[in-house]
């Protein structure tokens, strides 16, 4: 069981035991507290838009956010239950490195996408729905484009690029994710997502969370990517403190004087525990133990599927341990180049965002897709 839960395929990861990694910011001294407030996605990235492709049932809007205007564009997908946010400061690093464009979208049913048919997060259709953001933002002569994905969206640009969704595809990166390793872990997702909180008082709360609990290591990423994982739920009816609860973080009441009495203690105690559960306003935009049903789709053949797409290709991983049989073999081979960042939690860009960088920017500079920034040593 405790391999298994190693890796969370979706896109979030177990709790860890031990607590933040040494990539996190060290904890500050007493009476300090570190920064849990949100960022915003503008910080990170240059525009924003919705890009309305055409499907079956009317008009879909996929919302994608971008960055730089000449070289080859970087598409960025995300892992299950993340968003684009998720590559936001990996954004801002490999910007500053090579000369190149960047895309990070919100696939179907997540972030600020809206799809006639949430439901549908079959492999075919999401990589389809690649391919028509593509042709929808460049017609039929796109630039060369690069397709990163981490994890689920790992495996959404190995179907794509297998499929030949995306006809100008210079390469392929895949970020912590492996057809034997996936396929072992699904057997305790559900356990897993049923022990994630349900609700959040506060954003600031829900991004504390996810530093503390692991599943996003570095703090500044976490700050500008749990907007595009958790929402606001509606009011609830007859509540007067809903519109002041979204800025209170849990850090404030913990360190409150403490200067009443026992018994008023056990008064205000009660009290808190009441207004939380009135105050519980944020949740999940995606109920992942839903898909469930779509989840062998996406990583049975993966490795195979990976293996015959003929372009360079590129697999990041947070540990050795999850190479496959399969892989094992074509790494020997020489059919793709490897790479393991040691220290990283399962959402690795996020974790080590520079490490990403480095070794995406120094395999597209060798195989001659760009060049590196002038002036930046690498």
């Amino acid at each position: 069981m405790e391999k298994q839960l190693h890796l969370n395929l979706l896109g979030s990861r177990p709790p860890l035991a031990g607590g933040l990694q040494s990539s996190s910011k060290p904890r500050m001294g007493p009476g300090r507290k570190r920064d849990f407030s949100p960022l915003s996605w503008s910080q990170y990235f240059e525009t924003m838009e919705d890009v309305e492709v055409e499907s079956e049932n009317g008009k879909d809007l996929f919302r994608i956010y971008c960055s730089g205007s000449h070289g080859p564009v970087l598409l960025l997908l995300h892992g299950g239950g993340h968003s684009a946010l998720s590559w936001a400061v990996f954004t801002a690093v490999i910007f500053n490195r090579i000369n190149c464009r960047v895309v990070a979208m919100d696939l179907r049913a997540h972030g600020d996408t809206k799809v006639k048919d949430p439901g549908d997060l079959s492999a075919d259709t999401m990589a389809r729905d690649i391919g028509k953001v593509v042709e929808a933002l460049y017609g039929e002569n796109p630039p060369p484009i690069m397709i990163v994905g981490h994890s689920m969206g790992g495996a959404i640009a190995v179907h794509t690029a297998s499929a030949n969704h995306v006809p100008s595809l210079l390469g392929l990166c895949v970020i912590d994710v492996v057809e034997g390793t996936a396929m072992d872990a699904l057997n305790s997702m559900q356990n897993f997502l049923r022990s994630r909180p349900k609700t959040f008082k506060s954003l600031e709360n829900a991004i504390e969370w996810s530093v503390k609990s692991g599943q996003i290591r570095n703090i500044e990423s976490a700050r500008v990517s749990m907007g595009g994982q958790v929402k606001k739920c509606e009011e609830p009816s007859g509540s007067s403190r809903v519109s002041n609860t979204i800025g209170e973080g849990i850090l404030e009441e913990e360190e409150e004087e403490e200067e009443v009495e026992e018994e008023s203690n056990k008064k205000k105690m009660k009290e808190d525990d009441q207004e939380v559960k009135k105050e519980s306003i944020f949740t999940w935009r995606v109920e992942l133990s839903k898909t469930e049903k779509y989840w062998e789709g996406w990583f049975r053949g993966l490795s195979a599927l990976f293996l015959s797409c003929s372009v360079p290709k590129l697999l990041l991983l947070a540990g050795v341990d999850r190479l496959d049989k399969d892989l094992t073999i074509g790494q020997m081979q020489g059919k793709f180049q490897m790479q393991v960042l040691p220290q990283c939690g399962h959402a690795v860009h996020e974790d080590a965002p520079e490490k990403v960088a480095d070794a995406l920017a120094t395999f597209m500079v060798r195989h001659k897709f760009t060049d590196f920034k002038e002036g930046y040593l690498c």
